[in-house]
């Protein structure tokens, strides 16, 4: 695997901190990526140059996380009402 060659953009604003001429790009496979070595911001551009967002990984969207089986030890617990107390005007 050959590593990009990155270089700096004359006069580019980091989208994240406002620096200017912090950020760096480079290319893998044909993608334009850029990423600002003062804040860490890194992003993905699409074949207009418009950022493309990348999903935040969440319990949803990640695969690996999956429902655990109920430990056996733990007891279901059904809370009834007390007879005993009485809302005012009952």
């Amino acid at each position: 695997m050959s590593h990009a060659k990155k270089r700096f953009i004359a006069g580019a604003v980091c989208p994240a901190c406002s620096e200017m001429d912090s950020i760096k790009m480079w290319d893998e496979d044909g993608v334009p990526h850029r990423e600002c070595v003062r804040c860490g911001y890194a992003d993905t551009l699409d074949a207009r140059g418009n950022s493309v967002v990348k999903e935040l990984p969440t319990r949803v969207n990640v695969g690996a996380l999956k429902p655990k089986a109920a430990d056996p030890k733990v007891k279901a617990v059904q809370f009834f009402p007390n007879p005993k107390l009485h809302k005012p005007g009952e």
